[in-house]
């Protein structure tokens, strides 16, 4: 059967040829990174922090299990398109709904494979990511292609909350089952309100919240300081979400302004919010760590834990102000993974403790959040 090819151009001029997927004839464009996750691409997909992203998974075989209803972590694919050594053409797992090559036509959503991800990734490592176009169709012109990368939006500078955010706040209701996280947490009565502001919120967070027994109520990124204290919180949750931290300045106004008020706990996005609100600079990582296996040490405890990952920015801990210390260190290249402020009750870090996919190794960071709220007016 014949099969439409496709280019990947990259917007240093390298153009790579291969194979139409995904929803065939449609055309990607965004910042091109790599995940190196052996499971999970229903979850990276949806991941709103892929917003404007386009992912290459390193793993070669992508799309064997299928995609189902439940392992979504929003509403629809969030990354712009996929890049893969190959697509599985047959889907095998009992829990299965659809083909991902079903998935991503039905979203929309193109992609090439055929490709050596191998040769990409290390363009990336040594270039770092940058912005690129996926096309399909015959005779198309590489030139082209690349001058039309080079003008995608550059990631610095870009606020990408609004594409991502609730549009109206809302009140979370657990999902039935308990099939995700620790299934043993799921009857957990629910003894603490949680004001959520939604940066680019994944669903398992909320489920792990809800697990550990918080009450959420989610709130758009527009949302003030009046808005979320209005709610009534115990705690204050800032989510993970796409896009250049500096350039939210609405929600770093919102937690500078938060802080003290209730304890506040910040994942990804979140941690860079918060990082920002007291003063510290973020800055744009090379080629950003995204995978499910990267090695972060707890300061405090000298605990090794394997983490997923998923940003390109981080914080800089050389501009953080006295009132703020760095909790836990990425030991592939010594970033800041985790912050904690001495004066008031507040932590954050730059890896996500829910997983989804990936280990649990850090999933007590819920538990610490808990413990905080636990002498607030319950």
């Amino acid at each position: 059967m014949h099969r439409l090819p496709a280019i990947l151009a990259l917007e240093n001029g390298i153009t790579v040829s291969g194979t139409a997927i995904g929803a065939i004839g449609a055309e990607a464009s965004g910042e091109l990174v790599f995940n190196t996750a052996m499971t999970g691409y229903q979850e990276v997909l949806t991941d709103p922090s892929y917003k404007g992203q386009i992912v290459t998974f390193t793993y070669p075989h992508i799309g064997n299990y299928g995609v189902n209803e439940e392992d979504i972590e929003s509403d629809r694919v969030q990354a712009s398109g996929m890049v893969v050594h190959e697509l599985s053409r047959v889907t095998s797992n009992w829990r299965a709904s659809t083909s991902l090559q079903s998935y991503l036509e039905a979203s929309g959503v193109a992609g090439i494979d055929g490709v050596d991800t191998r040769r990409i990734v290390r363009i990336l490592r040594s270039e770092g990511a940058m912005r690129c176009v996926i096309a399909h169709g015959e005779g198309l012109d590489p030139r082209e292609l690349v001058e039309r990368a080079r003008a995608v939006p550059d990631m610095n500078g870009l606020d990408l909350t609004p594409l991502v955010t609730t549009a109206a706040p809302y009140h979370y209701i657990p999902e039935a089952g308990g099939e995700w996280g620790y299934a043993q947490l799921a009857g957990e009565p629910k003894r603490f309100r949680v004001t959520a502001i939604d940066f680019g919120i994944k669903r398992n967070i909320l489920r792990q919240l809800s697990a550990y027994g918080c009450d959420i109520t989610v709130l758009p990124a527009t949302a003030t300081a009046a808005d979320v204290m209005a709610t009534e919180p115990d705690g204050i949750f800032l989510s993970n979400g796409p896009g250049d931290p500096a350039a939210v300045t609405q929600g770093i106004a919102t937690v500078r302004e938060l802080i003290g008020q209730r304890p506040i706990f910040g994942i990804c996005l979140g941690h860079q919010i918060l990082a920002l609100a007291v003063g510290a600079n973020t800055y744009k990582l090379t080629f950003g760590h995204r995978g499910a296996n990267h090695p972060v040490k707890n300061l405090d405890t000298e605990a090794i834990e394997i983490t997923s990952q998923n940003h390109g920015f981080a914080v800089d801990p050389s501009t953080l102000p006295a009132n703020a210390r760095v909790t836990h260190v990425n030991l592939n290249d010594q970033t800041c993974s985790g912050i904690a402020l001495t004066d008031a009750p507040a932590f954050a870090v730059q890896y996500h403790p829910e997983a989804s996919p990936g280990p649990h190794d850090s999933d007590y960071l819920f538990r610490q959040f808990v413990g905080m709220m636990s002498g607030v007016g319950v």
